[in-house]
This record gives C-alpha cells, sequence and structure tokens, in this order.
C-alpha cells in the first residue's frame, strides 16, 4: 500500500478537483481517494506517502492512435501522406522484421510516452508480429494497458512488407491469443488501410473480429484526397470509402478509425450509426496538410470521436502537445476548445471511446492508478504566467498552451512511478 499526495483533478464527468487530495493504492488499484486530512490518519501506520502537494495530479493520458515503427521518422521533411509513407515509413518500418530492432524500439517507445504521462496507447505494430510480441511483452513487464495490432498489408506497399490474407489471419490469430487479456494487453486487428489490404485480407480481419468480440479494430479512414480516390478505384462496388470498411464488418463500437477529415453525410450517418469512434490527429493532420477535422460537425451527428499525437506523422509525443494544436484547429472552425474539455478528452473521454472507463481515465476507486502529475511552473515562461493565473482553468490552459514532457513531474502506472523529473 502507498498514497499520493497533490492537487487532485478528475472529470465524473465534470470536473471534480481536490487542493490537497490523497490517492490511496493497494494492488495497482485505487482503493481510496478524498481529502488529504481526512484519509492520512486512517493509513496504517508507516505507509509510505509520496508528496507532490502544489502540483496537479490527473488520470494518465490516451492516445488513441500512435505508430509503433515510426519513432524514428517523426520531423522527416517535406511531404504529404502517400509521398511520405513510400519515402520514409516503409523504409523503417522493415527495419522491424529484425526482433532486436524491435526489442529496442518498444523500449523508447514506452519510455517515451510514459515521460510524456501517457499511461495507455492503441498502437500500429509493423507487418511483423514480432514487432507486436516485442511490446507486449516490454508493456506487460511494466504493468501498462496498451492495445496493440500486427499491421496488415497484402498489397500496395514494398514486397518486405507485404503478408497475405492468410498469413495476416494466422499470425492475428495467434497474437490474440497468446496477449489478448492477459497482463493488460488488449487486441486490435489492424488492417492499415483499404488501399493496402486486398478485399480477402479485409475479409479474414472481419473474419477475426467475428471469432473473437472482444478485440478492437484499428485503420484509417479519409485522411487526404488522394488516399480517398484511389480507395474508391481500388473498390468500385463500394457506395464510399466507410463503406469499404462496413461491407466486412469492420465497423462498430470497437472500431477505432484514424483522421475522418473528408467525411461525405453518408459516410458520418454511417460512424453514427455503428457507434465506430473517429480518431482525430490534429499534429499529423497539418504537418502533412491533410486538413482540418470538423470536430463540431462529427459531434453534432452524433459521432464519438477520440484524441491522437499519429507519431511519427504527428511531431510530438505529447496529449498536451496534441490537444494544444486541436485547439487551435477549432479555432480557425470558428469554435473553441475549452480546457476542461481538453483535459477531460484526453482522459476520460478517451477512456470511454475505448469502453474502458470502469478501468481507467479517472481518479475512482477501483480504477488503476495510472496517473500523471503536472507542475503548471515547469519552465520559466510557464512559472511567468502562472503568476496572473486566477483559476484552476487558466492554469489548465497555459499547461495545454505551453506545457510538453517539461511539465510531467511524474507517471505512475499500478501505482509505481515510472518517470520523475528528475529523470526527464
Amino acid at each position: 500500500m502507498k498514497a499520493i499526495r497533490g492537487r487532485l483533478l478528475t472529470y465524473r464527468p465534470a470536473p471534480v478537483h481536490e487542493d490537497d487530495g490523497l490517492i490511496v493504492v493497494s494492488g495497482g488499484k485505487i482503493t481510496a481517494v478524498g481529502p488529504a486530512q481526512k484519509l492520512i490518519p486512517d493509513l496504517p501506520p508507516g505507509t509510505p506517502i509520496e508528496d507532490h502537494s502544489g502540483k496537479l495530479i490527473l488520470p494518465g493520458f490516451i492516445d488513441l492512435h500512435i505508430h509503433l515503427p515510426q519513432t524514428r521518422v517523426i520531423a522527416s521533411y517535406g511531404a504529404q501522406l502517400m509521398e511520405w509513407l513510400e519515402r520514409y515509413t516503409f523504409v523503417e518500418e522493415a527495419r522491424y522484421a529484425d526482433p532486436a530492432v524491435a526489442e529496442d524500439g518498444a523500449k523508447f517507445f514506452l519510455d517515451e510516452l510514459f515521460r510524456n504521462g501517457t499511461t495507455t496507447a492503441v498502437v500500429y505494430g509493423s507487418v511483423h508480429p514480432q514487432s507486436v510480441e516485442a511490446f507486449f511483452t516490454e508493456s506487460a513487464a511494466r504493468g501498462a494497458g496498451m492495445i496493440a495490432g500486427k499491421v496488415m498489408m497484402d498489397r500496395g506497399a514494398p514486397d518486405e512488407l507485404r503478408d497475405t490474407a492468410r498469413s495476416s489471419y494466422d499470425h492475428s490469430k495467434a497474437l490474440i491469443k497468446r496477449w489478448h487479456g492477459r497482463d493488460r494487453q488488449r487486441y486490435a486487428v489492424t488492417p492499415r488501410f483499404a488501399i493496402t489490404s486486398t478485399p480477402a485480407q479485409l475479409e479474414v480481419a472481419g473474419t477475426l473480429l467475428a471469432e473473437h468480440p472482444g478485440v478492437y479494430l484499428q485503420t484509417h479512414l479519409s485522411e487526404n484526397q488522394a488516399e480517398i480516390d484511389l480507395a474508391r478505384s481500388l473498390f468500385p462496388g463500394a457506395e464510399d470509402y466507410a463503406g469499404i470498411y462496413a461491407q466486412f464488418g469492420l465497423l462498430g463500437s470497437r472500431s477505432l478509425l484514424g483522421h475522418c477529415l473528408h467525411l461525405s453525410p453518408r459516410e458520418q450517418e454511417r460512424l453514427a450509426e455503428t457507434r465506430s469512434v473517429a480518431v482525430l490527429c490534429p499534429t499529423s493532420n497539418l504537418f502533412l496538410g491533410s486538413g482540418l477535422a470538423d470536430r463540431g460537425a462529427l459531434n453534432a451527428n452524433g459521432i464519438r470521436t477520440g484524441l491522437a499525437t499519429d507519431v511519427g506523422a504527428g511531431t510530438s509525443y505529447s496529449m498536451l502537445r496534441t490537444a494544444a494544436e486541436a485547439y487551435k484547429v477549432e479555432q480557425l472552425r470558428g469554435r473553441s476548445l475549452p480546457a476542461h474539455d481538453a483535459f477531460r478528452w484526453i482522459t476520460r473521454g478517451n477512456a470511454e471511446a475505448l469502453g474502458l472507463g470502469d478501468e481507467i481515465g479517472s481518479i475512482e476507486v477501483g480504477r488503476y492508478a495510472d496517473l500523471v502529475v503536472l507542475d503548471s511552473s515547469a519552465t520559466p515562461a510557464m512559472a511567468h504566467r502562472m503568476e496572473r493565473c486566477e483559476s484552476l482553468e487558466e492554469e489548465l490552459f497555459v499547461l495545454l498552451t505551453l506545457g510538453d514532457d517539461r511539465a510531467v513531474a511524474a507517471t505512475y502506472v499500478q501505482g509505481e512511478s515510472r518517470i520523475s523529473s528528475s529523470e526527464a
């Protein structure tokens, strides 16, 4: 047992703030939460208290779309989506055929997530099953709850990155059997997108979902106009891009569709009806010039939304930086994104998009003690600005606008510290 003290902020779904709060942790889960002065006298003698007084403690951040093999292509210059994939991404992903590369990549990747306060992510591996094996092995060793899948690609990619419909089915099924539901790991069936999968491969992706109802589906949808046009040409019988996935049974409440920038009214209706999740990736969309997500229209049409970094086209591992870019996109759309809405989105909101609100995303009894500690005065510029802050919402907006990994004072996974500011 241990206790963690600080300024608590969570969403239930309204914001709940405790200026001097205590989280009691046992067996990796929260067993009590409330005012420190009330709970401390009831702690067993000798219970260690890790004191972050003055700093904000929130649920760990959740990233709904990120690519494990792209850590070395982040910040690659000057291309839009299709050229970027061919020039940079496919070259790097081919290296993950080597288990040693996959193992080293998984360690760096998880270090970087924790350094940025992210405790759960939905992760694309490479086409090689060993990439996901390495990732799940490392994640389980650290006690993290992650979702990942082996990319399925049987066309539209270099020979060394192609599998087949049969091999992708066999490898995915074996990974599901080995990892899904074990040590907090969950599987996502992962056809990269329609243009790199034949109808036969999308069919087996649907078969995997039908055979394993608890797994997720992750793919890309309507990121770039050239991609959309190519997908439509490859599946001429489909009504639209979303219809390609629909005809193979790939849409549903556990389907995470990256980007969703250029959806037709019919596609929006389809996503709403199936309760599929549109995962918005603002830093990636801006970096590749793909477009501006219309979150307001998606929400107005009843479409569930999530937020994600999309590293490596995304330019930061930080969900703070990602939410800041989402704010700017909203401004360009003539709307705003209040700070509480942004922090709710990257904690409880993303947890609910995954159907995991009873496990993660809030500071409540029975949830995993996956937490992030934020220092609103982490840099000179932030400390200078904080001298004029007069409310919690102003402070959150400072964190949102100026914060990044430097603002993460500590990250806890199941109540165990995985990074502290002294290690950053």
